[in-house]
Parts: structure tokens; C-alpha cells; sequence
């Protein structure tokens, strides 16, 4: 059974034909008509991530503070990974339940 034995339920150019439309057919239901808009999708992350930046700012500091020291070192041996890593968990930890409560 496909999709041609069910009642066209097209609104504004918009056709939705939902497997249970037979059973609605005394039933006048109307379904949202989505149209995309041309526009890119905004990344939310990026909007999260410029306003969790500044609760993290201790680890930015220690990171930037170990940038200082590595550029200092000569043997090439050092390196900032660990704190990179902690301002962008922190970062992350902040971002995550604002992020997912938006995508819900």
C-alpha cells in the first residue's frame, strides 16, 4: 500500500500523508507546513561557547601562562596539551546542557 491510496492532505503547497490519514478522512486535520528558508543554519555551539568562555577564564590563564613558559623552553620538550584541555573541558561542561536543552 503505498502513499497514492491515502487523501491528499496538502495545505499551502505543503503535502503531508501520514499513514493513519485514511482513518482521519471525516476529520478535517491540518498539519504544519515547514518551509525552509534559504538562510545557512546558525551554529548554536559557537553562540554557547562565547558565553561560557569567561567562566573559564582560570584555565585560560594557566593555559596562556604555560604558552609563556613553553615559548621560553629551548629543548622543545614541553608542551600545553594538558591545559588546553582543561580550559576546553571546562568550556564544554558549561556548553552541554545549554547546547541539548536547545536541540530537544
Amino acid at each position: 500500500m503505498g502513499y497514492e491510496s491515502y487523501p491528499d492532505l496538502s495545505v499551502d503547497g505543503c503535502c503531508f500523508k501520514p499513514p493513519f490519514s485514511r482513518l482521519l478522512s471525516s476529520v478535517r486535520v491540518s498539519y504544519p507546513c515547514i518551509i525552509m528558508s534559504d538562510e545557512e543554519p546558525v551554529d548554536q555551539k559557537k553562540y554557547f561557547e562565547d558565553l561560557c568562555k569567561p567562566k573559564c577564564v582560570r584555565a585560560w590563564l594557566d593555559y596562556q601562562g604555560c604558552v609563556k613558559r613553553v615559548q621560553a623552553d629551548e629543548t622543545g620538550h614541553k608542551h600545553c596539551t594538558g591545559q588546553y584541555f582543561d580550559y576546553w573541558q571546562c568550556v564544554d561542561k558549561c556548553v552541554a546542557p545549554r547546547l541539548f536543552a536547545k536541540l530537544k
